[in-house]
């Protein structure tokens, strides 16, 4: 549980401390003095009471003494009677006589005449005339709930017990007037309290007033503001403390700034960093990550602080922390998603303080995902150039050693090997073609030759020469905007861009197909989609299909012919141009390839 806020004022603890310490001794010295004024008070009571019971006693022994033979004389229970009430006073409520018999003989209160005579069920007063001693009790009226004091003294005459004197005082007198004399007691407390608080408030203040001077300093000192001062109120051991308090605050303020300085600069070197930084302490704990660092791992510094280096890597099944501390090559990390690559490389420092006890590890990440893709493609590439190289080539052997061997002699078989030996050589060099073309486009090492001209003659003129071919009797269908299209193109370019999609369209399209071309416009582009009703390229394909040397089906393609690198060039003649390429196909269905080129509608203004 914790501690109730109230005690956590150094003020209010002084406060109470010295309200309580004088409650404490009033409480002590109230109770003695009340106690032994009550006993004194009680003790003053009884004794008046004895001391009048004596003369009472006496008076009574001489009316037991007295002769009343005469004629005349007074009866003993009159004079009894009025000894009883010329001694009765304040502090004695009632007075009662029993003689030997038991019986009430004289009373004090006129009012109760009617006991007189009557014979005693008190077992005190049987008692006391068997033990002969004085005996006193305290007892509660049920009537008025007071407290009476019961006193049974025996009287003897002739040295024999003649009767008892019973005694009823009012000692409730004595506890109300000791309450009066507490409730003076407690009013007097509360006042010497309030003086007493104030008191303590003026000494608290005082003390602690530096106190609190102090610690709204460590509080700005805590924010980072070093250049309020603390107020020096005397020269005491607290003033002391404040003066060594501002002191140590300049202190800190200058080597804060030095602090702040050197922590700017490497804050400045980390932001603008392109690789990421990883410190941790010596337990491999992160505490500071810098930018880029949270962009390749995705993550945030709030929710990677403190956290375990190992475990924000992802490489806990492999390494612990100590074997990163002893790893002295680089770790390949691959944090590659569906939607984006990225491939790490880290590097590992440790920090060692001058004793050369280790201290922490420095991780130092360098996305190489652009290298790995560059040394991957030339890799693919090399070995798709020396695929598709390798096949012509060795058909080519294949035949020539056949003709070499006698074959040309045959007059049917060596045409054929001669025609094939041919179209194989036509592929290459197509391919090798091919190669040129996009070696040149990824080099800029050409120029476009861009003319005004008009896009239906133009698309017209190329799906001309398709339909003359009669290819698998596919039929063209043209889709064309109503007004006339004009843009400015290199008509070589966009000629090989057409030549290669159509050809594509063809490649797939079933016997007696159909293959649509339309043109649209739209904003500023203007759009040309070519669609097929072939078999459909796979989702998961549909966005590879650009790349070089890609083939969805590649044992088909290679039956159709094809290079695998149309679609290729077609990209870069079209982005070329600041236009996009893409395709969209339904499985079973068809595909469409579409792309975009800048369209200026005031350009056909002079035609």
């Amino acid at each position: 549980m914790k501690r109730a806020k109230i005690f956590t004022s150094i003020r209010l603890k002084f406060i109470l401390f010295f309200v309580l310490l004088i409650l404490l001794a009033m409480q002590i010295i109230g109770v003695y003095f009340v106690r032994e004024l009550e006993n004194e008070l009680t003790r003053n009571f009884k004794d008046s009471i004895l001391n009048r019971v004596k003369l009472i006693t006496y008076n009574l022994e001489q009316e037991f003494l007295e002769d009343r033979s005469t004629e005349g004389s007074t009866s003993l229970e009159d004079d009894i009677e009025k000894l009883l009430i010329d001694n009765k006073s304040s502090d004695i409520e009632e007075m009662r006589v029993y003689d030997k018999n038991l019986r009430v003989i004289a009373i004090s209160d006129l009012g109760s005449r009617n006991k007189v005579g009557q014979r005693t069920t008190d077992i005190v007063v049987t008692r006391t005339f068997v033990t002969e001693e004085m005996i006193e009790k305290m007892s509660i009226d049920d009537a008025t709930n007071e407290r009476k004091w019961q006193l049974y003294v025996p009287f003897k005459v002739n040295d024999q017990v003649e009767g008892i004197i019973y005694i009823e005082g009012n000692i409730e007198r004595v506890f109300k007037q000791v309450q009066v004399i507490n409730q003076v007691f407690i009013n007097g407390s509360l006042i010497a309290l309030v003086f007493t608080a104030i008191v303590a408030v003026i000494v608290a203040q005082t003390i602690t007033r530096p106190i609190t001077d102090m610690k709204r300093q460590a509080q700005a000192m805590a924010r980072g503001n070093y250049s309020r001062k603390v107020k020096v109120y005397g020269y005491d051991e607290i003033g002391q403390l404040a003066i060594t308090f501002n002191n140590l605050s300049k202190k800190l303020q200058d080597e804060q700034a030095k602090t702040d300085s050197e922590k700017r600069k490497l804050s400045s070197i980390l932001r603008y960093m392109t690789d990421g930084v990883i410190s941790t302490d010596r337990k491999g704990r992160i505490i500071l990550i810098n930018e880029a660092a949270e962009t390749m791992l995705n993550v945030t510094r709030e929710t990677v602080v403190s956290k375990n280096i190992i475990d924000v890597l992802g490489i806990g099944d492999e390494y612990t922390f100590k074997e990163l501390t002893e790893e002295q090559n680089s770790i390949i990390l691959d944090y590659s998603t569906d939607l984006l690559p990225l491939i790490v490389r880290a590097n590992f420092s440790l920090i060692q303080k001058e004793t050369g006890i280790m201290n922490g590890l420095i991780v130092v990440l360098h996305d190489i995902t652009e290298q790995e893709k560059i040394e991957q493609e030339r890799r693919e590439f090399v070995a798709n150039v020396s695929h598709e190289l390798r096949t012509p080539l060795t058909t080519m052997r294949s035949y020539l050693e056949s003709l070499s061997d006698g074959a040309w002699r045959d007059k049917e078989i060596a045409p054929h090997f001669l025609k094939v030996t041919q179209n194989e050589t036509e592929r290459m060099i197509r391919l090798v073609n091919d190669l040129l073309v996009l070696s040149r486009m990824d080099s800029h090492d050409y120029q476009l030759r861009k003319e005004i001209i008009n896009m239906e003659k133009f698309l017209d003129h190329v799906i001309d020469r398709f339909e003359m071919t009669k290819e698998k009797g596919v039929t063209f269908i043209r889709k064309y905007p109503k007004e006339q299209v004009y843009a400015e193109i290199d008509q070589d370019k966009i000629t090989q861009v057409l030549d290669n999609t159509i050809s594509n369209a063809l490649k797939y399209s079933p016997e007696g197909g159909t293959v649509t071309i339309r043109l649209s416009v739209q904003n500023e582009e203007l759009e040309v989609a070519i669609s097929d009703q072939g078999v459909g390229i796979p989702k998961s394909s549909i966005h590879r299909i650009f790349d070089r040397f890609y083939r969805v089906d590649r044992a088909r393609s290679r039956q159709v012919g094809g290079t695998g690198l149309g679609l290729a060039i077609a990209k870069e003649m079209v982005q070329a141009h600041g236009g996009k390429i893409w395709a969209t196909s339904t499985d079973g269905k068809g595909t469409t390839v579409h792309f975009t080129l800048p369209y200026d509608r005031d350009q056909g203004d002079d035609f």
